[in-house]
């Protein structure tokens, strides 16, 4: 299917700014050379220029690349931005992304291991 993110393994943010003039191929070379990853693997890179109010999404696909396009009618992206580099995110942080969130939740309940009682 076009462009099913749904199964990528791994889904990185690129922090920072993009210029978002950058295609597919600016992109791809971008991920290659500043981050030393390989954008032909079953990963989703993210990139958003200054405004934070439209994100370009790259994946690979098993016969080529698909550039997801999004831009917000109402409100901004929570980027990071205070330094360029690709992090890995995690399903939830994605959704949070997408979703108007900060990826890093102050509030958020953590995960426990479960303790037994005896």
């Amino acid at each position: 299917m076009l462009g099913d993110i749904s199964k990528a393994d791994q889904i990185y943010i690129v922090t920072g700014y993009t210029d978002m003039r950058k295609s597919i191929d600016g992109l791809a070379i971008l991920v290659q050379q500043n981050f030393n990853l390989d954008p032909c693997t079953n990963t989703l890179f993210l990139f958003c220029g200054r405004g934070s109010s439209k994100i370009k999404a790259l994946y690979w696909e098993e016969d080529g690349f698909v550039l997801l396009y999004k831009r917000l009618e109402n409100g901004k992206f929570k980027w990071p931005r205070n330094e360029q580099e690709a992090r890995l995110l995690t399903a939830q942080q994605f959704r949070w992304l997408m979703e108007g969130l900060d990826i890093e939740q102050k509030k958020v309940i953590k995960k426990a291991a479960p303790k037994l009682v005896i």
